[in-house]
């Protein structure tokens, strides 16, 4: 995704081809989510951080996509050249953040979900990162190839109530066992996915070495109908801009919003995908005219969000907060 952008954005800007890349689970709920969450935030606040919790629920047995697994072990397989990739490039602009940067915890107990979570190598944060980016190149978000005078003003009026914040993701589960199965799958692939030998292992054995979440022949028509996911944002930040400028620098505001949806491989990313497509076929004028990037700066000021909302994908505001310092 990194390397498609490095090496084809300039040149389909030139062409005026629009390549929007993570148009799938989970990079889309976490853009869009992370967008809608952000525009929870009163005018005069600031928004200093935001974690997504991703958590998977079934009534059966919990089964994923194979191409999940294959594509975390090939990951692992590429980390160097994804770093080397990373160094090579200008450093990005990054936006103004209020507060210090998210200090994760490995492992931690979410008090206000009531969940256990683990730290998620999870390219959605840098998806995120890409966007703010974008949008601090460019505040009022990219200009349509022939946008019309509505769009161009709901685009400015969209992006004006976004607000940037250093954003993480983590896998949720209500049992601490659970954090401990997808402990010991992060820790197979993370040292077999190093070497040719211990791919070969992994993609013969996923359902043994990923403890059950993944095999071969994939979930049955029964385990994709009794899933669903739940997307939790809880984001804290500063009632006022002097908070904010204090001292301690500790938040005193928080924010929890959701999106949930259907079983993720196989319904929630189809029902993405589709949407992403409809609207760059039937608004294409109102997008950018060409290049590489990430969903959230694309479809932000669309009706994404309406359309996914009416396909079974929701977007709910949930709760907000004082904290005590």
């Amino acid at each position: 995704m990194e390397r498609m952008e490095v090496k084809f954005h300039e040149s389909a800007k030139e062409a005026g081809a629009l390549v929007v890349s993570a148009c799938g689970f989970d990079s889309v709920p976490a853009e869009m989510g992370f967008i809608f969450h952000s525009r929870q935030w009163e005018l005069q606040t600031k928004l200093n951080q935001v974690v997504a919790y991703v958590v998977l629920e079934s009534e059966r047995r919990i089964v994923g996509n194979l191409g999940t697994y294959e594509s975390a072990v090939l990951g692992v397989a590429n980390i160097t050249n994804l770093q080397e990739l990373r160094q090579s490039r200008p450093r990005r602009v990054r936006p103004q953040i209020a507060g210090p940067p998210i200090k994760h915890k490995s492992i931690e107990y979410q008090n206000s979900l009531g969940l256990w979570a683990l730290k998620l190598p999870s390219a959605d944060a840098f998806v995120v990162r890409r966007t703010l980016s974008a949008l601090t190149e460019n505040p009022e978000g990219l200009e349509g190839v022939d946008e019309t005078d509505d769009y161009k003003e709901k685009r400015k009026q969209f992006w004006m109530m976004v607000k940037p914040a250093h954003f993480g993701v983590k896998i949720g589960s209500k049992s601490p066992f659970e954090i401990l199965r997808f402990m010991l799958t992060g820790l197979f692939i993370g040292i077999l996915g190093v070497f040719a030998f211990g791919r070969k292992l992994l993609f013969k054995f996923p359902e043994i070495f990923s403890l059950g979440w993944f095999r071969k022949r994939g979930p049955t028509e029964e385990e994709v109908h009794s899933a669903t996911f739940k997307m939790w944002f809880v984001g804290k930040g500063y009632s006022n801009a002097r908070v904010a400028s204090e001292g301690d620098g500790k938040p005193d505001t928080e924010i929890i919003t959701r999106v949930s949806g259907p079983e993720v491989g196989y319904v929630a990313t189809p029902i993405i995908l589709m949407q992403c497509a409809i609207i760059v076929l039937s608004q294409r004028h109102n997008l950018p005219k060409g290049g590489v990037y990430p969903p959230g700066i694309v479809f932000g000021p669309t009706n994404l969000q309406e359309r996914l909302q009416a396909n079974g994908i929701c977007f709910d505001f949930i709760s907000k907060k004082s904290l005590g310092n």
